[in-house]
């Protein structure tokens, strides 16, 4: 990975407060999708969760500036949603992170970084099979899992 990318994709703290401080506050989330769903095989096996299972998938894009810069897919398992932690299924446009890495119960393990494709976002065009950098994380709240991953976009400038 280019080293000018390193501290975007390696950083453990929370993207939401990088993003917020580099737009000079004028950071926003428009949610794309939040609807429960059976999580994507790959996503499964690390929450380990059994193959019938399902989640609350939520899928975003951080705007900054006016562009998109990020694309973001968060799987939550039931097990999480319940008690205390239920309000992280109404977060509405208030980001995930921003919430998350206020929590001193949370703990994240090993980065994930990896260049996919683009996947079709509504209203964004983007040339076949242009690449962007990812990365993706598996966080515990209070000990129950959920996976975080975000993806750059062509229009973040660094």
């Amino acid at each position: 990975m280019p080293a000018r990318w390193r501290p975007w994709l390696l950083d453990s703290g929370s993207l939401t407060e990088r993003l917020l401080a580099a737009s000079g506050g004028d950071l926003r989330v428009r949610v794309l999708k939040q609807h429960w769903a059976r999580p994507r095989p790959d996503e499964r096996r690390i929450l380990t969760l059994g193959a019938g299972r399902r989640a609350l998938i939520r899928e975003v894009l951080l705007i900054g500036c006016g562009e998109p810069w990020v694309y973001a897919r968060s799987v939550l398992p039931p097990d999480l949603l319940r008690g205390r932690h239920r309000f992280l299924a109404h977060l509405g446009e208030r980001p995930l992170g921003g919430l998350l890495f206020r929590n001193p119960a949370l703990r994240r393990r090993r980065i994930e970084v990896s260049q996919r494709p683009v996947p079709p976002l509504p209203g964004l065009e983007y040339r076949p099979a242009e690449r962007a950098w990812r990365r993706r994380s598996l966080f515990h709240l209070d000990g129950k899992p959920l996976l975080v991953a975000e993806m750059f976009l062509p229009g973040f400038s660094l």
